[in-house]
């Protein structure tokens, strides 16, 4: 959607004078509301006492100077994210999350009844806050990914044959044979297997550019990684 949505620009702006900063991180906001809403319910608040919360929250972290308080040292968003959440929920008062939601900004994606329908569709566990975040954290990253090739494939004309394969990246059983694709799709079954193969390829690297995106140093991107891998792991 923008031309970069990179943590890292956030942090150097500081301020967010700049068009590039104030679109990266509303659109980071965007991604991680729902994450950020689970933690919020899963520490006991009741549902609109949360989606007050969660929308006062992103008001104030969009706000002018707001961001300037992130440490360069400790540069994942998601850290940076619920560091400022417990800061946040313990600097609150009820009168002060009464107000109309949101404040003075608006989260495009955000749709509060649709948020806890997601939320009461959740499993039950006993997940600790800031477990629940990760895991949401991990399930909305996959999103992200499945959604940028998904977009891939269908400007390229070739969305029927990425929804063939995309159960195949998951080694899900219940996927379709290559022959029955490569019939359905007339395309050889070397070429299925050979697109699979470049498809798994573009996964990852898009999966490295999302993560990418939110951290501040290259070397904190494998370290993401090895973290949704224990989260997908559990």
């Amino acid at each position: 959607m923008f031309a970069t949505t990179h943590w890292s620009v956030v942090l150097t702006a500081g301020r967010l004078d700049t068009p590039d900063a104030h679109l990266a991180l509303t659109r980071l906001c965007e991604i991680y509301w729902y994450p950020l809403y689970c933690a919020i319910r899963r520490k006991g608040y009741p549902p609109e006492d949360a989606q007050d919360l969660t929308q006062a929250f992103f008001a104030k972290l969009l706000s002018r100077n707001q961001i300037a308080l992130a440490d360069p040292e400790r540069g994942r968003f998601r850290t940076f994210l619920m560091r400022s959440m417990e800061n946040f929920l313990r600097t609150q008062h009820r009168d002060a999350t009464s107000q109309k939601r949101g404040g003075m900004v608006e989260i495009r994606s955000w749709d509060a009844h649709l948020a806890e329908e997601m939320y009461s569709a959740e499993p039950p566990d006993e997940l600790s806050p800031e477990m629940l975040f990760d895991k949401q954290w991990a399930g909305t990253l996959l999103e992200e990914v499945m959604a940028r090739l998904r977009r891939e494939f269908t400007v390229s004309g070739k969305a029927e044959l990425f929804e063939a394969l995309e159960s195949h990246l998951w080694g899900d059983e219940t996927s379709l044979p290559y022959t029955q694709i490569s019939q359905t799709l007339s395309m050889t079954v070397v070429a299925v297997r050979v697109t699979l193969h470049r498809l798994r390829q573009r996964f990852h690297g898009v999966l490295r550019e999302e993560i990418a995106n939110t951290v501040q140093a290259p070397v904190d991107v494998e370290h993401e990684l090895r973290h949704l891998r224990g989260i997908l792991a559990k």
